[in-house]
């Protein structure tokens, strides 16, 4: 069914890990994963025969953070005097190595479990596929890329990739709620959030300010089904909350239409706005609609060459 905006988020659900309904999305997920992959692989394959890696080389010299030392990373990058301090093996990260990386994330919430006649699929399988498909378009032109959510610093090596599709196959992904966790992300990085952002307007202006006033950049791709947009249903319906929000049923689903679409591009409007306010980007993308044609305009705005 389609869903009603007027009564789709009142914000941020709690932490469940245990949830069945998340436990239920993720074996779902793990199921599409093996043929997700692929499909990514070949959606990134067609776009990057038309673009060029936008790959800048040196190290940087401002520190930015030690953490634990990780298989696959180069011994020189080893700490030896804060090692020594302590049990684990520390390796120092100086701020250019973590802010030429791109930071991805999708949203994973009950609202994105939707998809209607008029969809080519959910908005959580095309979002899940857009992201995959533009880390391995990034990690082709030898790009760093880190995933919100998943315990991995930025790297280059496509292990990165097979490592967050396994996570989320186990549901150990932290991308339930409508906006990221928090993150502390150094200057001049950027980041790619993926979603339907039918969370509280309020809500994703003070996360972007916060992002902002951190000197970090970014992109939001809005993941929409096409009859959230045109409300292709007419007589009597009952329009289901995702979230808890309730029920609301209508006699004539037809008089809301014309008001039902006003608003919702109004509320695009707005959040257009709300990035731009913040010197993010905005891009629109319906399940409808092929996924190169998104993950191009991606990652020409990543590279800097977007217009408008």
């Amino acid at each position: 069914m389609a869903l009603d905006p007027r009564t789709l988020r009142t914000g941020n659900q709690g932490s469940s890990r245990f949830d069945p309904r998340l436990r239920n999305r993720a074996d779902r997920l793990a199921d599409a994963m093996p043929p997700l992959m692929v499909e990514a692989e070949r959606v990134a394959q067609t776009v990057s025969q038309g673009v060029h890696g936008r790959r800048r080389v040196g190290d940087g010299e401002s520190f930015w953070q030690f953490r634990r030392y990780q298989q696959g990373d180069p011994a020189t990058s080893i700490d030896w005097r804060q090692s020594a301090k302590r049990v684990p093996t520390y390796v120092r990260q100086n701020e250019w190595e973590a802010a030429q990386a791109v930071w991805l994330w999708r949203d994973g919430s009950d609202s994105m479990d939707f998809r209607s006649h008029l969809g080519q699929t959910t908005k959580l399988r095309r979002a899940t596929l857009l992201l995959m498909a533009l880390a391995s378009l990034l990690l082709r032109g030898g790009e760093r890329v880190a995933f919100l959510g998943l315990d991995h610093p930025p790297g280059s090596s496509r292990a990165l990739l097979e490592d967050y599709a396994l996570a989320i196959s186990r549901g150990l992904v932290e991308d339930h709620h409508s906006l990221p966790p928090p993150a502390n992300l150094p200057r001049f990085a950027q980041v790619v959030l993926i979603g339907d952002f039918l969370t509280p307007l309020d809500d994703v202006r003070d996360f972007l300010r916060q992002f902002s006033a951190a000197g970090v950049a970014g992109h939001l791709l809005q993941i929409m089904d096409p009859a959230e947009h045109r409300l292709p249903y007419s007589g009597r319906v009952r329009f289901v909350g995702p979230e808890g929000e309730g029920d609301v049923l209508v006699g004539r689903a037809e008089d809301l239409r014309d008001t039902f679409a006003r608003r919702v591009d109004e509320r695009e409007v707005v959040l257009r706005q709300i990035a731009r306010s913040a010197g993010w980007t905005h891009g629109l993308h319906h399940t409808d609609q092929p996924p190169q044609t998104a993950l191009l305009a991606l990652y020409q705005a990543i590279s800097g060459n977007a217009r408008g």
